[in-house]
């Protein structure tokens, strides 16, 4: 069996339609386990800044909210989506709440901690908005911890573009 390409997976958008991640071939992604409640929330101000300055040139943020850390996104895919939008203007792809760790993490996230392991936690994801990098062929190329600043990632961006 081939060994699946980052572009195999699909997963559900905020509104409940299916999204084929094959839709982002040929762009620099940042995937990015999010939170509404967490003290690491106004990195959605960050992450839609980036959002906003590349799309144009092929960037795109794909933001999945996880409840497991803390129970800090404790809302429903419209009260995320409402939250997102009014507070910080989030205009890139939101997709349902997941689990990022354990036997219910979702396959994208399965497969982005075995292509880059998090150092001493090993793959595990330790805290929201936890950052994956990944070139225009849909590899897996940086990991970033929950405290690296949307800002600090621009010059990773930079050289993918």
């Amino acid at each position: 069996m081939e060994t699946p390409s980052f572009y195999d997976f699909e997963a559900n958008g905020l509104t409940g339609e299916k999204m084929k991640l094959d839709q982002f071939k040929g762009k620099v992604v940042l995937v990015v386990n999010t939170a509404s409640a967490c003290g690491l929330t106004p990195q959605y101000e960050g992450l839609e800044k980036l959002y906003q300055k590349y799309k144009d040139r092929g960037f795109v943020v794909l933001g999945f909210p996880c409840n497991q850390f803390g129970n800090q996104e404790e809302g429903t895919s419209e009260e995320i989506q409402q939250f997102c939008q009014v507070n910080y203007g989030v205009s890139f792809p939101m997709f349902e709440k997941i689990e990022v760790n354990g036997k219910k993490a979702h396959p994208i996230f399965k497969f982005l901690k075995s292509k880059l392991s998090g150092g001493l936690l090993g793959s595990k994801i330790k805290w929201n908005f936890t950052k994956f990098l990944l070139d225009k062929d849909g590899v897996p190329v940086k990991r970033f911890g929950p405290t690296s600043v949307p800002k600090e990632i621009e010059k990773d961006i930079e050289k993918l573009l």
